[in-house]
């Protein structure tokens, strides 16, 4: 397939699709992990954590939020103020009696769905109604959950999705980030039926997605002093500051990364040894220190120590904020990867081993299989054999996830020189 992120190629004959896709669904959730059908990469994995998320094809999503706590939860949402904007660009499809749009939070959790009376009538049977929970622990494979998920525009198609009474639609989603931090605020979607499958809806969703995170960073309250940085799973940090977005050079990320975890500040010596270890040249932290004020200003950046002094959040610490408060699903959701990934600095590589073991740890202490299923499945967690471990042995006899989970334990197993799991049985 030319572009895996839509559901059908050109000249397809969707009725045959939907057959086909049908008895692959069918034999995975009998545990029938033959597949004599090929099905996109994109579903095969959503169908994996479906599973893994012991989400059953016959359960319907769940309502999280209700009455009052849904209309102040939105009424505060970033989104909330781009609705218009979507209202707008999409209005039309909403308002043709053939489709329905709906906004979601990070969460998967519906905001608004705008349709038609028969069609949200028709959505409702699915509990596809604000409030609801749909990302792909609770919702199984769906076109918001999924792009989620995988961070991605995409398509679902009709027998693609996991949960059997959704089958009868077909979505295309876009997620949208945060333009200051690069965080998920949540999707944007629109549902009908097979007719969505074509390359229009999926450019259109995306467009719309893009438009969105436009208006977003246009509009942003510019306050001077006050920025964020993201710096998980990236490595090169990325700084906003009045609106205004800054990717910096290596080294400038690492300073900066070291000065927002030592609020107290640091000196030039302190700094150097946090950057070169035994290679110490202070001329060259200075220098480096001189180039990052220039950029911060010097309303951001003091000497004597080295220090900031304005409020100046990021990721990484939103992270940790959450791991100290217990909120474990919270700090996954907000961790987009390791901090500063290429960075060999000691300072820069003892923080992203404390944070990356913090969170490890919560996770492992919490015994939840969904936490478990997004770690291992993550660019961080894929080679983790103590978390896959985890995660199988929470996995209950008869789940088609089951035996995945232990053909990894034991391929990681052979990897690092360590006796598979039917070896230890044997044993």
């Amino acid at each position: 397939m030319a572009n895996p992120w839509l559901a059908l190629d050109q000249g397809t004959d969707p009725a045959e699709r939907i057959r086909q896709v049908r008895l692959a669904h069918e034999r995975f959730v009998t545990g029938d992990l033959r597949q004599s059908t090929p099905v996109r990469a994109v579903v095969a994995d959503s169908w994996r954590r479906s599973a893994g998320a012991q989400l059953s094809a016959d359960s319907t999503a769940p309502i999280d939020l209700a009455d009052g706590d849904l209309e102040a939860y939105r009424a505060a949402h970033p989104l909330a103020r781009v609705l218009p904007l979507f209202r707008d660009l999409l209005g039309g499809l909403a308002d043709d009696g053939d489709h329905l749009m709906a906004v979601c939070d990070a969460h998967g959790r519906l905001l608004w769905v705008e349709g038609t009376a028969s069609v949200l009538r028709g959505a409702e049977s699915m509990n596809f109604v604000p409030g609801a929970r749909w990302d792909e622990a609770h919702a199984g494979t769906n076109a918001p959950g999924t792009a989620l998920a995988v961070d991605h525009p995409l398509q679902i198609f009709a027998t693609e999705h996991f949960s059997r009474g959704v089958q009868g639609w077909t979505c295309a989603a876009a997620p949208i980030h945060d333009p200051a931090t690069g965080l998920l605020l949540g999707a944007i979607d629109v549902t009908g039926g097979d007719h969505l499958a074509n390359p229009h809806s999926l450019a259109l969703v995306r467009a719309t997605a893009l438009a969105a995170e436009a208006y977003l960073s246009s509009h942003q309250p510019a306050a001077l002093g006050r920025a964020t940085v993201a710096a998980l799973g990236r490595d090169e940090a990325l700084l906003t500051i009045g609106g205004k977005r800054i990717r910096l050079g290596r080294r400038h990320s690492e300073l900066l990364t070291l000065l927002l975890v030592h609020p107290q500040g640091r000196t030039g010596d302190q700094l150097g040894l946090d950057l070169y270890a035994d290679e110490l040249n202070p001329v060259t932290v200075r220098a480096e220190l001189s180039r990052l004020r220039r950029i911060l200003g010097p309303e951001l950046l003091d000497s004597r120590p080295y220090r900031l002094c304005a409020g100046v959040d990021a990721d990484f610490l939103a992270v940790i904020r959450l791991l100290e408060r217990g909120r474990v699903a919270d700090a996954l959701a907000a961790y987009a990867g390791p901090l500063l990934p290429a960075s060999d600095a000691p300072g820069v590589a003892k923080l992203r081993r404390l944070i990356d073991g913090q969170l490890r740890a919560a996770i492992l202490a919490a015994h939840d299989l969904t936490l478990l299923q997004t770690w291992v499945h993550s660019a961080a967690g894929a080679d983790d054999l103590e978390m896959w471990e985890a995660y199988a042995g929470l996995l209950p006899p008869g789940s088609p996830a089951r035996p995945l989970a232990a053909g990894r334990v034991d391929q990681l197993s052979l990897e690092y020189g360590l006796a598979t799991s039917l070896q230890r049985r044997r044993n």
